[in-house]
């Protein structure tokens, strides 16, 4: 998939504030701190489309850019963020909740997991809450470029271990790095080939 044009719409705090289109939507979530900023801005090849920041926790807003005018990549609040008080972080919850559970438009959620890190439990509940709720989702590991390939390829097989332990089927996954644009190709294709399946099914309907 090639990107043409690359815009933001809006940012809330309100899933009903969404954009009203049904154009297909593909949402990045992760811990605080996982280069969410960062990928969204690599896929999008803009490089200030999301704002990135050293300091973790800085998306607390639904935000929502405009990709080839045909589908939206949805930037969500990390969760997780310790250094936020209990109201803020019931807060944000409820927020991200609210879009994962009421969006209708929500086509896939791209989980990240930072890939240098041995399976945390933040993140495992976070992936189990999606299958009880039958959220489509993929996993997306980034920070590739912050390893060898051979200890990479350990940490994503360990990972992929312990979901087996909950999951008979695997979701799809991939590995990414900002900085060497690894794993865009990929992510694309796989947002691309879903567009058309969507297309497909609406002409057969």
């Amino acid at each position: 998939m090639e990107i043409k044009s690359a815009e933001f719409i809006i940012s809330n705090t309100d899933v009903n504030k969404c954009p009203d289109t049904s154009l297909p939507e593909y949402a990045f979530i992760g811990r605080s701190n996982v280069g969410k900023s960062s990928l969204i801005n690599m896929l999008a090849n803009h490089r200030k489309l999301a704002k990135t920041s050293s300091t973790p926790g800085k998306t607390l807003l639904i935000n929502h850019f405009l990709i080839n005018k045909e589908w939206y990549i949805v930037d969500l609040p990390g969760y997780g963020y310790a250094k936020k008080g209990k109201e803020e972080r019931e807060q944000l919850r409820r927020m991200i909740s609210s879009y994962i559970l009421r969006r209708e438009q929500l086509t896939n959620l791209f989980v990240l997991v930072d890939s240098r890190h041995e399976p945390q439990k933040i993140d495992l509940e976070f992936i189990e809450w999606l299958g009880e709720n039958g959220i489509p989702f993929s996993i997306v590991f980034t920070k590739a470029d912050k390893q060898g390939i051979k200890r990479l390829n350990a940490n994503i097989k360990a990972y992929l271990e312990v979901l087996k332990e909950q999951w008979e089927e695997l979701p799809p996954y991939f590995a990414t790095s900002s900085l060497e644009k690894t794993g865009r190709t990929e992510l694309l294709d796989y947002i691309e080939s879903i567009n058309r399946s969507l297309k497909e099914n609406a002409q057969n309907e």
